[in-house]
């Protein structure tokens, strides 16, 4: 409520103060931690949490204590908890303790997630940033940033606080953007330029999907910028954890259920690609939906649409509508998804659904939530929730029915 009144009635640039001397209060009752840390922000459309998994991986490898923050989890050390915020980056005064319980725990490196909507609101402000990595830049959150040049604006600031080394994507069409900012080195990868070469270094990644390579590229880079070896890296990647709710394979027979966040309409083409390459499936079975509360409504057609594009049967459900009706965002979805898509508001009976239809040889994909733990409603409201926890449930009862 609160927060709520905050929004509505405080000036922006009031508010943006607001936001900025709340990030200097919580650097300043911490001490300023990350001025003992050498800290790696990771921004971008796709792949930020992947990427932080992969960098967090590297570095330990190659002997350091690391702490990383994602929207799955934070991690120090050995210790790690899942991320139940629902925030990509946390609030400032979590953040900065974050980083004081880092030095205090004796690490090197904190590696962490940076949002737009996180640098909107200078959660950034006063973190002492030694690497800014930039994955990839495609539409969202535009409605909340009024317009696409502004969320990359947003982007940009990380890189422009940001003055010894810049990671970049150079195969982005957003690229140049970025590599104007002025740092002492810089980095860049791709599929055909870039300037990290591995060609005598053979790497073999267990992580699926074609993305999942520049993902790759991404954290080797931070690595040769913190002198860490391409073997190192190599043995690292080798032994790559999927991250969870990424790319993840929940059944593998006789059917297979993959699990993804994809919240983009090009994260979610993506998603549908890999798919098709990686498995063949003789029908794609998907249940997915969209984000309520206002954010990016432009994109629920195109959700729509791409899903017709690839997919054989399509079921169209609730995510997390926050005070939104429910029903309106899966209406405004089956714009374009076509006359056979089904519409069903009851998140587990849409996958319940998606199950009893799947046959050997489909593949059932289920997107939008990933690992996330709650259902957002109306009025604060939230549901525990976790699409691959309810895929195992429905999968175990539609089993034993057979039996």
């Amino acid at each position: 409520m609160v927060k709520d009144f905050i929004k509505k009635f405080i000036p922006k640039f009031l508010l943006s103060w607001y936001h900025l001397e709340l990030a200097f209060l919580g650097a300043i009752i911490y001490g300023f931690p990350s001025r003992k840390l050498t800290v790696i922000g990771v921004t971008g459309t796709n792949g930020k949490t992947t990427v932080v998994n992969l960098i967090t991986g590297i570095l330990e490898e190659a002997g350091f204590k690391v702490a990383s923050l994602s929207s799955v989890r934070f991690k120090i050390g050995e210790k790690e908890r899942e991320n139940t915020l629902k925030m990509t980056m946390p609030g400032r005064f979590k953040i900065q303790k974050f980083l004081k319980d880092a030095v205090n725990a004796g690490c090197k490196f904190a590696v962490l997630e940076v949002s737009s909507e996180g640098i909107r609101q200078h959660r950034h402000k006063f973190i002492d940033f030694s690497v800014a990595v930039f994955t990839n830049l495609t539409p969202e959150h535009i409605e909340s940033h009024g317009g696409f040049e502004n969320y990359k604006t947003a982007k940009g600031k990380l890189f422009k606080d940001t003055k010894k080394v810049h990671v970049i994507n150079i195969d982005d069409k957003n690229a140049d953007y970025f590599l104007n900012f002025k740092a002492d080195k810089k980095y860049t990868f791709g599929w055909e330029k870039g300037d990290v070469n591995t060609k005598n270094t053979s790497f073999s990644l267990p992580l699926l999907g074609k993305f999942n390579i520049l993902n790759a590229l991404t954290a080797i880079c931070v690595g040769l910028s913190q002198g860490v070896s391409l073997e190192i890296c190599r043995r690292s990647l080798e032994k790559a954890k999927g991250v969870p709710g990424r790319m993840e394979v929940v059944i593998s027979e006789p059917f297979k259920v993959v699990v993804d966040y994809a919240v983009t309409p090009d994260a979610l083409e993506q998603l549908y690609l890999a798919i098709k390459e990686l498995f063949s499936p003789k029908r794609l079975i998907a249940v997915f939906g969209s984000c309520g509360g206002g954010r990016d409504k432009w994109k629920r057609p195109v959700f729509g649409e791409i899903a017709a594009k690839y997919c054989q049967e399509i079921i169209i459900t609730n995510e997390d509508p926050y005070d939104e009706e429910p029903m309106g965002i899966i209406n405004q979805i089956a714009e374009k998804a076509g006359s056979g898509a089904k519409k069903m508001l009851d998140r587990r009976e849409a996958i319940k659904q998606a199950l009893s239809l799947a046959q050997p040889g489909d593949v059932v994909v289920i997107s939008g939530k990933g690992c996330e733990p709650w259902i957002m409603e109306a009025h604060g409201k939230k549901t525990p929730w976790d699409d691959r926890r309810v895929i195992r449930e429905e999968y175990d009862e539609m089993i034993g029915l057979y039996k």
